[in-house]
């Protein structure tokens, strides 16, 4: 995992995309998973199985969609309901209906928490966070990549800073969030700063003053506060780049 980790940040970096280097490794995995299961994958038979029984949450299923390949998207759909059909029909004589009626509620309820793509993201995005973690430890050169970082998006700097004390001896955590705390809180102070004159930039006693950098900031606290998965126009661009 060192080669996705190192090139997200790498990316943010050298082409100067304000946008957190987990979103870009959180994309790129997201972008290669949908592509597979529209892809080689879908015919698999151990895919198949996975599919109907965890189908997709409300946003990979747009995302599916939102590629327009909807031959291999139905053949998954039609195997998904085929299935979804045999497990809540069940034994519907009078004897064992209420059964079949508990056992179909509890298969909704798995099905409303489960998806696919998303699990199958977190599997290798648990442990790119980890060997961020680790590569902060042991790599001095990836300690500067990780002070050029613009900022962190809260999900992921919750992740990272979990990972590191996990992983890192106390004083070296001491030292891991010192660093990391920093760059956050810089971006932090001047996100909150933006924000606050775009809301004094409603008022009729600042509308000639200028915007600076505030124009876009609803935009980067959205992007800050629940991350740029696939919603920012730079963290676009940079996934684009990477892949």
């Amino acid at each position: 995992y060192t080669i996705p980790v190192n090139e997200a940040f790498e990316k943010v970096q050298e082409e100067g995309f304000c946008t957190c280097p987990f979103c870009l490794m959180y994309n790129r995995l997201d972008d290669n998973e949908l592509d597979l299961i529209l892809g080689a994958s879908m015919m698999e038979p151990d895919v198949r199985q996975k599919t109907n029984a965890l189908g997709f949450c409300p946003d990979h299923m747009s995302l599916l969609f939102d590629r327009g390949k909807r031959l291999p998207l139905a053949l998954m759909l039609e195997s998904h309901l085929d299935s979804l059909a045999d497990d809540l029909s069940g034994n519907m004589s009078s004897l064992f209906i209420a059964k079949t009626g508990e056992n179909a509620a509890k298969r909704l309820e798995k099905l409303e928490s489960s998806c696919y793509v998303c699990e199958r993201i977190e599997y290798n995005f648990s442990r790119m966070i980890e060997t961020a973690a680790l590569l902060w430890q042991k790599d001095e050169g990836f300690r500067k990549k990780v002070e050029a970082a613009p900022y962190f998006c809260f999900r992921h700097y919750g992740r990272f800073i979990a990972a590191a004390k996990e992983r890192l001896s106390k004083k070296e955590f001491g030292e891991f969030y010192k660093e990391v705390s920093a760059i956050e809180n810089r971006y932090f102070d001047k996100l909150r700063a933006d924000v606050s004159w775009f809301c004094k930039k409603f008022d009729y006693r600042y509308e000639n003053e200028p915007w600076g950098d505030a124009k876009d900031a609803p935009e980067r606290a959205k992007a800050f506060l629940s991350g740029s998965l696939h919603q920012h126009e730079d963290t676009q661009k940079a996934s684009d780049a990477l892949t």
